[in-house]
Protein backbone atom coordinates (compact mmCIF):
# COMPACT_ATOMS: atom_id res chain seq x y z
CA UNK A 1 0.00 0.00 0.00
CA UNK A 2 1.08 3.02 -0.93
CA UNK A 3 2.23 5.46 1.65
CA UNK A 4 -0.13 8.38 0.18
CA UNK A 5 -2.81 5.28 0.83
CA UNK A 6 -1.91 4.84 4.19
CA UNK A 7 -2.36 8.78 4.87
CA UNK A 8 -5.64 9.05 3.98
CA UNK A 9 -6.88 6.09 5.68
CA UNK A 10 -5.33 6.99 8.93
CA UNK A 11 -7.55 10.78 8.14
CA UNK A 12 -10.66 8.82 7.80
CA UNK A 13 -9.80 6.53 11.06
CA UNK A 14 -9.03 9.96 12.86
CA UNK A 15 -12.44 11.63 11.94
CA UNK A 16 -14.86 8.34 12.25
CA UNK A 17 -13.44 7.68 15.38
CA UNK A 18 -12.41 10.08 17.96
CA UNK A 19 -11.47 13.35 16.15
CA UNK A 20 -12.67 15.11 12.99
CA UNK A 21 -9.63 16.70 11.80
CA UNK A 22 -6.30 14.99 13.36
CA UNK A 23 -3.18 16.15 13.71
CA UNK A 24 0.61 14.62 12.76
CA UNK A 25 0.97 12.51 15.91
CA UNK A 26 -2.89 11.19 15.95
CA UNK A 27 -2.52 10.78 12.19
CA UNK A 28 0.54 8.92 13.34
CA UNK A 29 -1.23 6.52 15.86
CA UNK A 30 -3.68 4.98 13.43
CA UNK A 31 -0.89 2.55 12.92
CA UNK A 32 0.01 -0.42 15.37
CA UNK A 33 3.30 0.06 17.32
CA UNK A 34 5.54 -2.53 14.84
CA UNK A 35 4.12 -0.24 11.48
CA UNK A 36 4.16 3.13 13.22
CA UNK A 37 5.72 5.27 10.86
CA UNK A 38 8.14 8.31 12.20
CA UNK A 39 6.69 11.63 13.02
CA UNK A 40 8.53 13.14 9.14
CA UNK A 41 7.26 10.57 7.84
CA UNK A 42 3.85 11.42 8.39
CA UNK A 43 4.41 15.30 7.72
CA UNK A 44 5.79 14.08 4.23
CA UNK A 45 2.73 11.85 3.44
CA UNK A 46 0.60 14.68 4.68
CA UNK A 47 1.94 17.00 2.48
CA UNK A 48 2.10 14.64 -0.62
CA UNK A 49 -1.86 14.67 0.35
CA UNK A 50 -2.30 18.31 0.28
CA UNK A 51 -0.57 18.64 -2.92
CA UNK A 52 -3.06 16.26 -4.05
CA UNK A 53 -5.92 18.00 -2.76
CA UNK A 54 -6.89 14.92 -0.66
CA UNK A 55 -6.43 16.70 2.58
CA UNK A 56 -6.21 20.13 3.66
CA UNK A 57 -4.94 22.47 6.46
CA UNK A 58 -8.20 23.64 8.63
CA UNK A 59 -5.90 25.50 11.50
CA UNK A 60 -3.01 25.55 13.61
CA UNK A 61 -2.79 25.03 17.16
CA UNK A 62 0.56 26.01 18.56
CA UNK A 63 2.91 24.52 15.88
CA UNK A 64 0.29 21.50 15.26
CA UNK A 65 -1.48 21.74 12.03
CA UNK A 66 -4.89 20.49 11.78
CA UNK A 67 -6.05 18.23 9.01
CA UNK A 68 -9.33 16.93 7.41
CA UNK A 69 -9.72 14.98 4.64
CA UNK A 70 -11.01 16.35 1.32
CA UNK A 71 -11.64 12.86 -0.45
CA UNK A 72 -14.57 10.95 1.11
CA UNK A 73 -14.04 7.48 1.57
CA UNK A 74 -16.78 6.22 -0.80
CA UNK A 75 -15.42 8.73 -3.75
CA UNK A 76 -11.86 7.26 -3.64
CA UNK A 77 -13.28 3.52 -3.66
CA UNK A 78 -15.22 4.14 -6.42
CA UNK A 79 -12.81 6.30 -8.42
CA UNK A 80 -10.51 3.28 -7.43
CA UNK A 81 -12.70 0.76 -8.76
CA UNK A 82 -13.33 2.69 -11.46
CA UNK A 83 -9.77 2.83 -12.42
CA UNK A 84 -9.37 -1.09 -11.54
CA UNK A 85 -12.27 -2.08 -14.23
CA UNK A 86 -10.37 0.00 -16.81
CA UNK A 87 -7.21 -2.17 -16.07
CA UNK A 88 -9.05 -4.91 -17.36
CA UNK A 89 -10.60 -3.45 -20.48
CA UNK A 90 -13.35 -2.13 -18.63
CA UNK A 91 -14.73 -5.52 -17.81
CA UNK A 92 -16.36 -6.23 -14.30
CA UNK A 93 -16.92 -9.98 -14.62
CA UNK A 94 -13.10 -10.88 -14.83
CA UNK A 95 -12.92 -9.04 -11.13
CA UNK A 96 -16.05 -9.93 -9.52
CA UNK A 97 -15.28 -13.80 -10.84
CA UNK A 98 -12.35 -13.15 -9.00
CA UNK A 99 -14.01 -12.78 -5.86
CA UNK A 100 -16.76 -14.95 -5.70
CA UNK A 101 -14.37 -17.70 -6.64
CA UNK A 102 -11.62 -16.50 -3.61
CA UNK A 103 -14.55 -16.40 -0.90
CA UNK A 104 -13.94 -13.00 -0.04
CA UNK A 105 -17.42 -12.44 -0.17
CA UNK A 106 -19.41 -11.87 3.29
CA UNK A 107 -22.76 -13.50 3.75
CA UNK A 108 -23.59 -9.83 4.17
CA UNK A 109 -21.99 -8.83 1.51
CA UNK A 110 -23.50 -12.09 -0.92
CA UNK A 111 -26.91 -10.52 0.01
CA UNK A 112 -26.18 -6.71 -0.75
CA UNK A 113 -24.82 -8.07 -4.08
CA UNK A 114 -27.94 -9.60 -4.99
CA UNK A 115 -29.91 -6.73 -3.92
CA UNK A 116 -27.80 -4.62 -6.30
CA UNK A 117 -28.24 -6.77 -9.13
CA UNK A 118 -31.91 -7.25 -8.91
CA UNK A 119 -32.22 -3.09 -8.82
CA UNK A 120 -30.03 -3.01 -11.61
CA UNK A 121 -31.98 -5.70 -13.26
CA UNK A 122 -35.23 -3.80 -12.36
CA UNK A 123 -33.39 -0.33 -13.57
CA UNK A 124 -32.51 -2.13 -16.79
CA UNK A 125 -36.17 -3.58 -17.56
CA UNK A 126 -37.82 -0.33 -17.47
CA UNK A 127 -35.58 1.40 -19.97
Amino acid sequence: MSSEKGGIRACWAQASERRARPRYVELQEVFSEEERPAYTTVQTVVYRLEFLKAVRRTEKISNAHVFEALVSRNSAQHRMIDELVALFGSKSLPIVTHLIDSGRFTPEEVREARKALRNATAKEKNR
